[in-house]
């Protein structure tokens, strides 16, 4: 498993290398430009703060797991997401380790109007323009799959793209990269991409170096609402949550009991 991710990373320049040759980079960036731009939407519904905000996400595969949804219906959980108080919902688009597509998030765009994060391994200007053809809001852009230099380049290039951009990161040293890049929004991974070790208390480590400004969103691993209660008092403002609700046999229930799982919560701190 150490290698995984450069695995991913590598089968992922192919794939891009062979799209490219397929729909040519001119003609894709026509089609990302008659696209509007909804630039800002997704940072602003991980920052609101009269609710617990989730990323919701539709997954059929990973590593760690295997299948996790032999039926994948990708814009009905959407649209069932949407429905339950989903704050935004992330699309795994890569296709080999998770058997992902850009046609899973034009999916899911045709059927809810809240934010779409494309969650795939971006390592180029193509994939940017493909998530913005598609209908995506945000890109996931993992430090440690980029150089310092690719990760400050691409960035740039979402922002003037219209794209919002979630930087994942899982120690101090990917922060700081994230940082110097100009992240605004960042996600600390409790799940080591090299070993696929989940620890949730890996995001209690790194919140105090997230400057205020940055919007702080803990992903992988997170299963109930005190999980999520007691990072949001540290100071997370957002979750991104796949696993837990991919597994349950109405993923848009399990994402509603979630949320008034936090309530309750929430309620219970305040009485006593």
């Amino acid at each position: 498993m150490t290698d995984l991710l450069a695995t991913i990373v590598s089968g992922t320049r192919r794939i891009v290398e062979v799209r490219q040759t397929e729909e040519p980079l001119a003609a894709l960036a026509e089609r990302a430009a008659a696209v509007p731009s909804r630039r800002g939407r997704f940072g602003a519904a991980l920052s609101r703060a009269d609710r617990v905000n989730i990323v919701a996400e539709c997954k059929r595969r990973s590593p760690s797991r295997g299948i996790l949804r032999a039926d994948y219906d990708p814009a009905a959980i959407a649209a069932a997401y949407a429905e339950a108080g989903a704050a935004a919902i992330s699309v795994l688009t890569e296709p080999t380790f998770f058997d992902g597509s850009l046609e899973h998030l034009s999916a899911v765009r045709a059927v809810v109007d809240i934010p779409i994060l494309r969650k795939d391994f971006i390592v180029s200007e193509y994939q940017l323009l493909e998530a913005k053809a598609a209908g995506a809001d945000a890109v996931l852009r993992i430090v440690s799959a980029l150089r310092p230099v690719e990760l400050k380049v691409l960035h740039d290039h979402a922002g003037r793209m219209g794209l919002d951009v979630l930087v994942e990161v899982h120690d101090a040293t990917e922060l700081a990269i994230a940082l110097d890049a100009g992240a605004r929004i960042v996600g600390v991974n409790n799940r080591s991409l090299k070993t696929l070790v989940v620890d949730v208390h890996a995001s209690d480590e790194l919140i105090a170096k997230v400057p205020d400004e940055v919007v702080a969103v803990s992903e992988s691993g997170l299963q109930t609402a005190e999980d999520l209660s007691r990072l949001q008092a540290l100071g997370y403002r957002a979750f991104l949550i796949g696993e837990r609700l991919m597994m349950a046999a109405e993923p848009g229930l399990a994402l509603k009991g979630l949320l008034e799982g936090c309530i309750t919560t929430k309620d219970a701190k305040v009485k006593t």
